[in-house]
C-alpha cells in the first residue's frame, strides 16, 4: 500500500519532493490538514488523567481550525485521539495506527509511563516527531534505555524529576515532629520502580529517617495486610510510595481496618485526583502528595492568555467538575506542540522535529526548553508539595504546603497532621 509517508519517502529518494518544492504556490494558500495523533489513556484505571482532554481540544479548537502559516500554506490542526485503556500493549498499538494508518505529522502522549514511554518508542522506531508529558523524566528517558551523552532522535519530553520529588518529599516530613520512621510501597510499573529508587536515595542517605520498604506489588492488589503489619510493628509514622488511585483506596480502607494511622501520608499519583480523596470521606482529608500544577502556579498560557487560576474556573464551570493537575499539563502539551508547528521551517518530519527540538516556551506549566536538559530531549518542570484539605464548592481542596523546590509558587497553607 502506498501510504502518503512511503509516497513522501519515495520522491525525496527520486529528486521528485525537489521539484515540488520550487512549484509557484499563492502566498499563504490553504495548505493540507497537519494531524496530530494524541495517545491517552481515556480509559482503565489511569482514565483520571485523561478527564480534561475533551474540554482541552474543545476550548482550542478556534485556534486549531485557524491552524498556522509553514512554508506560505495556512495548514488547519487535526488532533486524531486514540484511547490507550491504560495498557502500555494497547498504547504501542495505537501509536503506530496513528503513524502507520492515520499518517500522523506528530504525536503526543501523557498519563504516566505506561502510556509516554511506548507511543515514544514507536515514533522514534518510525522516525516521527513526538511529545509527552506527565511521567517523571527519568522513568520515561532511562525507562526507554536513554543515554544521556546521546539522547533520542525524535522524541521530547517535559515533566518533573526524581530529585524534585525526593526534595518536596523530604521537605513535607520535616515540617512537624515525627519518630521519623517511614513506611513505603510501590507499585510494580516504570513509575513506581523509578521513584522507589529516588525516594529511597534521598531518605536513607544522611541516616536522619528510618526506612521500612514493604517493596513492590503488583497494580491491581487486593491485599495489603502483610504490608500493613510490617508498618505497624515497626512504630511507622510517615507513609509514602506510590499507587494507582484504586490501589490506594483500598489499602487505605485496609488500613483504618487494620489499626494503621500514620501521622503523615505522602502518596505519589494515587493522591493527585480529588475523587480519591472524596471516597476516602474524613479518611482523605490531610493526605500529601507532590502538586505540579494548580491554581496558584503562577504561569499563563501562550495559545489563551489564560492563568492557571483562569483555566481551572472555565473547566470547573464547563465541566461542573474539579480540577487536577493533569488539566495544566495537557493544556501545556497542546501549547508545546502548536508552537513547534508555528516554528517549523516545512511540514516535512525533520523540520518539525528540529522546531521541537529548539523549543524555549513559558507554558501554562511553566518554562519548557529542551536545550536546558538535565539530559537531552528533556525539559523539567516544576514541583511542589500540596495537602488535601476541607473545600469549599467541592469536599477537598488541594493547598500547596511546601515551596523551597520552586519558589515561585507561594504557600498557602500549613501541614496539619493525620
Amino acid at each position: 500500500m502506498l501510504t502518503r509517508r512511503r509516497l513522501l519517502t519515495t520522491a525525496a529518494a527520486t529528486g521528485l519532493a525537489a521539484v515540488s518544492v520550487h512549484l509557484p504556490r499563492p502566498a499563504f494558500a490553504a495548505g493540507r490538514a497537519i494531524r496530530i495523533g494524541l495517545v491517552t489513556p481515556a480509559s482503565g484505571p489511569l482514565a483520571p488523567f485523561a478527564a480534561a482532554d475533551s474540554f482541552v481540544l474543545d476550548q482550542l479548537k478556534d485556534i486549531l481550525a485557524a491552524g498556522v502559516q509553514i512554508a506560505g500554506e495556512t495548514h488547519p490542526i487535526e488532533v486524531i485521539v486514540k484511547d490507550s485503556q491504560s495498557n502500555p500493549s494497547r498504547a504501542a498499538e495505537v501509536a503506530a495506527e496513528l503513524i502507520d494508518g492515520d499518517e500522523v505529522d506528530l504525536i503526543i502522549a501523557a498519563g504516566t509511563a505506561d502510556t509516554t514511554n511506548p507511543t515514544a518508542d514507536q515514533a522514534e522506531a518510525a522516525g516521527v516527531p513526538c511529545i509527552t508529558t506527565d511521567t517523571p523524566w527519568q522513568a520515561h528517558f532511562f525507562g526507554r534505555r536513554g543515554e544521556p551523552e546521546t539522547g533520542f532522535d525524535w522524541t521530547y519530553h517535559f515533566f518533573w524529576g526524581l530529585g524534585q520529588i525526593s526534595d518536596v518529599y523530604v521537605g513535607i516530613w520535616n515540617l512537624k515532629d515525627t519518630n521519623r520512621k517511614i513506611g513505603a510501597l510501590w507499585s510494580n510499573d516504570p513509575d513506581g520502580v523509578a521513584i522507589q529508587g529516588g525516594v529511597t536515595e534521598a531518605v536513607t542517605k544522611d541516616g536522619k529517617f528510618t526506612l521500612v520498604d514493604a517493596g513492590l506489588f503488583a497494580p491491581g492488589s487486593t491485599d495489603f495486610s502483610a504490608q500493613i503489619a510490617q508498618f505497624k510493628e515497626a512504630g511507622v509514622e510517615i507513609l509514602t510510595g506510590l499507587m494507582i488511585p484504586p490501589d490506594f483506596s483500598t489499602f487505605w480502607t485496609q488500613a483504618a481496618q487494620q489499626g494503621f494511622q500514620p501521622k503523615i501520608a505522602t502518596v505519589a499519583k494515587a493522591l493527585l485526583f480529588p475523587q480519591t480523596i472524596d471516597a476516602l470521606g474524613d479518611r482523605g482529608t490531610g493526605l500529601t502528595t507532590e502538586l505540579w500544577w494548580s491554581p496558584f502556579h503562577p504561569f499563563t498560557s501562550s495559545l489563551t492568555g489564560q492563568s492557571a487560576a483562569d483555566l481551572c474556573a472555565a473547566f470547573e464551570a464547563a465541566t461542573g467538575t474539579q480540577w487536577t493537575p493533569p488539566l495544566g499539563f495537557k493544556h501545556a502539551l497542546m501549547e508545546v506542540a502548536i508552537d513547534a508547528l508555528r516554528r517549523s521551517a516545512a511540514l516535512e518530519p525533520e523540520a518539525i522535529r528540529d522546531a521541537i527540538k529548539a523549543t524555549n516556551l513559558a507554558t501554562i506549566a511553566g518554562p519548557v526548553n529542551f536545550s536546558a536538559g538535565p539530559v537531552p530531549n528533556i525539559s523539567e518542570t516544576p514541583l511542589v508539595g500540596g495537602q488535601w484539605i476541607k473545600g469549599t464548592a467541592f469536599p477537598h481542596d488541594q493547598s500547596v504546603i511546601f515551596n523551597a523546590t520552586a519558589p515561585e509558587i507561594p504557600v498557602n497553607a500549613e501541614l496539619q497532621l493525620l
